[in-house]
């Protein structure tokens, strides 16, 4: 059983570098270009079924996505971004969010913790795993899931789990 990782494309906060967190931007003109791109690069690689966080850049990248392909798209909470809470739509590079990101028990002011983040995720997982067995899985998600979903294939110091990051649109492919 193949899942194949997508991160959104492109929006405005990313172009800015701003934290988007749960924040429900949509695609931009790069990011719809990018989402093209990829379905170029999925075309012929062999999916049964879309699972999708229901924030907007996700659901607009899996319909670009799903465009020829046709399949079901189902939309999952858990694979909803981290809330970031205060530091939504501050720069990546702010300091006290840097310092923050790297304590993975504490909450965000206002938000969700990376553990807190984890277990939804991994239990999005475990249950993919477990219901749909010999299907191949395309997952359209968010920067800090798709960390997330590193981690639970490969083991992450806490150096390389804070430095993890892909590209807008990037592919990923794990064996579950």
């Amino acid at each position: 059983m193949k899942i194949y990782v997508v991160r959104h494309g492109e929006t405005a906060w990313n172009l800015e570098n701003k934290v988007c967190g749960v924040t429900d931007l949509p695609l931009n003109g790069t990011g719809r270009a990018q989402a093209i791109k990829t379905a170029q690069v999925l075309q012929d690689k062999p999916i049964d079924l879309i699972f999708c966080s229901p924030m907007k850049r996700a659901r607009e990248t899996a319909d670009i996505l799903n465009a020829k392909k046709g399949l079901p798209i189902l939309l999952d909470p858990r694979l909803r971004e981290q809330d970031y809470g205060c530091f939504e739509g501050a720069p990546r590079n702010d300091p006290d969010f840097l310092s923050h990101k790297k304590l993975f028990a504490t909450c965000y002011p206002g938000g969700e913790s990376h553990m807190k983040t984890a277990q939804r995720v991994y239990t999005f997982l475990e249950e993919a795993k477990r219901d749909y067995a010999g299907k191949n899985l395309l997952v359209v998600c968010h920067g800090g899931i798709c960390r997330i979903i590193e981690s639970y294939f490969h083991d992450l110091s806490n150096e390389e789990f804070f430095r993890f990051g892909v590209k807008n649109c990037e592919v990923r492919e794990y064996e579950l």
